[in-house]
């Protein structure tokens, strides 16, 4: 499964303990899906959660949406069991809370042939994202800025400042290892307009997507972490006349006044297939 070559713009959280709330999931406009059996469900629930689902995922019906599990921390009395629960079920991957070494993960590989995802939500996680991102098993990262919020002592506010330095560090140690990177969730679900800020603020840091706490935000996700229109056509000029220099013997090319190299291709040609890629999920 290429996990890097799909959308990743909207990946909703939902709690794997409400069947009615999975049920509606199968028809939402999501890229991708948290089934979450951590903070969503309480202590007492967790065996029932799990088992139920269990029995959500043997009946399918997610159409192309990636399917991420987050289970409970390795340490607590349920991580192990839910992780031997996932086996034979085709998923995206397995999401492990509280990550804060690579060896976190060689535990969880230990238990599971899934795709590992690792949350990056502690200031020791955040010093040690390289080693991390770097690990074998792993294909993405989820920020969990409420927790890292709280370890901090911070106060993040709408230009979120004083976690700048975090996210832009797992975003580098993804990017030095090709690994899926998504942002954190934003709280205030009716605030479509702070919404959209954060999740521009997030593309512009370069994000593949982010993590939502409710279907309501996955409009304005979507658009957000798609390619423009003018993106597309610009990129689609730019690789054309980049085509006619080298056809010609050069190795640059000028669009609307702005020099045209190779590099700028790499990017172009990421944003046309990023669309293709959007295009075929929203065909299905």
């Amino acid at each position: 499964m290429d996990l890097s070559s799909r959308p990743w713009r909207s990946v909703l959280y939902l709690p794997a303990s409400k069947p009615r709330a999975l049920e509606k999931a199968r028809s939402l406009p999501a890229d991708a899906l948290i089934l979450d059996l951590e903070d969503a469900v309480a202590p007492a629930g967790k065996p029932a959660a799990r088992e139920g689902l269990r029995e959500e995922l043997a009946r399918g019906g997610f159409g192309r949406r990636a399917l991420l599990v987050r289970i409970n921390p390795l340490s607590s009395p349920w991580g192990q069991a839910d992780a031997a629960a996932l086996e034979g079920f085709e998923l995206a991957g397995v999401l492990l809370p509280k990550v804060d070494t690579p060896a976190d993960l060689d535990t969880l590989a230990a238990l599971t042939p899934a795709p590992l995802w690792a949350m990056a939500e502690s200031p020791l996680g955040i010093l040690n994202a390289a080693a991390i991102a770097a690990h074998p098993r792993l294909a993405g990262l989820v920020l969990g800025t409420n927790d890292l919020a709280k370890d901090l002592g911070c106060e993040p506010g709408p230009d979120r400042a004083p976690l700048q330095t975090a996210l832009q560090t797992v975003l580098l140690a993804a990017r030095a290892h090709g690994r899926v990177c998504v942002d954190g969730v934003f709280n205030a679900f009716r605030d479509e307009a702070g919404l959209r800020a954060e999740c521009e603020q997030g593309r512009a840091l370069g994000f593949d997507g982010k993590t939502l706490i409710h279907p309501d935000q996955i409009a304005v996700a979507n658009a957000a972490f798609a390619p423009a229109p003018e993106a597309l056509d610009l990129a689609r000029r730019q690789i054309a006349a980049h085509a006619e220099a080298l056809a010609r013997g050069e190795g640059v090319a000028v669009v609307d006044g702005k020099i045209v190299e190779n590099l700028h291709i790499v990017t172009a040609e990421r944003l046309l297939a990023q669309a293709a890629a959007i295009a075929a999920m929203e065909a299905t």
